[in-house]
């Protein structure tokens, strides 16, 4: 893969870490593509049992749309009217956020810096999300005349309801790492030095745990959150059967009976 992403995978924890720090973690098409093929390949890998998002640097977890290539890109289109520019949200942005969202094993972002735009679509599409008390969130959007992509029409509102998000999508601004975790952004504010230590204890904790398990968790929540009581019912039913059918929920009742510390094999 491109050096604009940078793709490992340790004892189950497969770490993704956008690497343009001297860009502030702008996504050019390389870094997009990159993105989109490490989130994929982590959510394809059996032996994958967590995800860990991040960047390198200090300043950004990612700002979003490079703008200084986009520029050239929206030239270009002028000159040969394709409009092919904008399709960066079907061929990357899109397939990006279903990876990260539909894994079936939880992700955690590790927001170091700004995180705008796409970057902040990224965070929201993630199941947890610790970040660096330096750390801050801005939709972007509207300050460019654009309107949200990343999920976040559908994120954002679900996080902090519609009418706030419609006020931070209209009026663009930088949300600080305390509001962001008093309006539910974010789950963890730590010290920056911290950050990255402490995302990978709660990542690698993620990857020794019952993986069927939070793939249900993720599946439950994401359906219940547009289903009737009585539908999402049936899918508790549907899943909980699946999750009961695992090797790992033997191996805890075991472990629970035998007062032991459960290792778990993520099936």
């Amino acid at each position: 893969m491109a050096d604009t992403v940078l793709y490992e995978v340790s004892d189950g924890l497969a770490t993704i870490t956008l690497n343009r720090p001297e860009a502030m973690n702008a996504l050019n098409v390389a870094a997009k593509v990159a993105l989109r093929d490490a989130v994929r390949a982590a959510a394809d890998d059996d032996a994958v049992r967590a995800v860990l998002l991040t960047a390198a640097g200090e300043r950004a977890f990612c700002v979003g749309q490079d703008l200084k290539e986009h520029i050239g890109l929206l030239a270009a289109d002028r000159e040969n009217g394709s409009g092919q520019t904008m399709s960066t949200v079907r061929e990357h942005y899109n397939p990006i956020v279903k990876a990260i969202a539909g894994a079936a094993k939880p992700v955690v972002a590790a927001v170091n810096g700004v995180a705008a735009g796409a970057g902040f679509g990224f965070a929201l599409a993630a199941d947890y999300r610790i970040v660096a008390d330096t750390a801050a969130f801005n939709t972007s959007f509207a300050g460019v005349a654009l309107t949200a992509d990343s999920g976040i029409s559908w994120t954002l509102p679900r996080v902090i309801g519609a009418g706030r998000a419609m006020d931070l999508l209209l009026f663009p601004r930088n949300i600080s790492a305390q509001e962001a975790y008093e309006l539910g952004i974010v789950n963890r504010v730590v010290p920056g030095s911290e950050l990255r230590a402490e995302a990978e204890k709660v990542a690698r904790g993620l990857a020794q745990g019952p993986t069927v398990a939070y793939a249900a968790l993720k599946e439950s929540v994401a359906f219940g959150m547009s289903s009737s009581l009585e539908e999402a019912l049936e899918k508790e039913d549907e899943l909980q059967t699946r999750a009961g059918s695992s090797e790992d929920h033997a191996i805890a009742v075991q472990a629970f009976v035998n007062k032991e510390k459960p290792k778990y094999l993520g099936r």
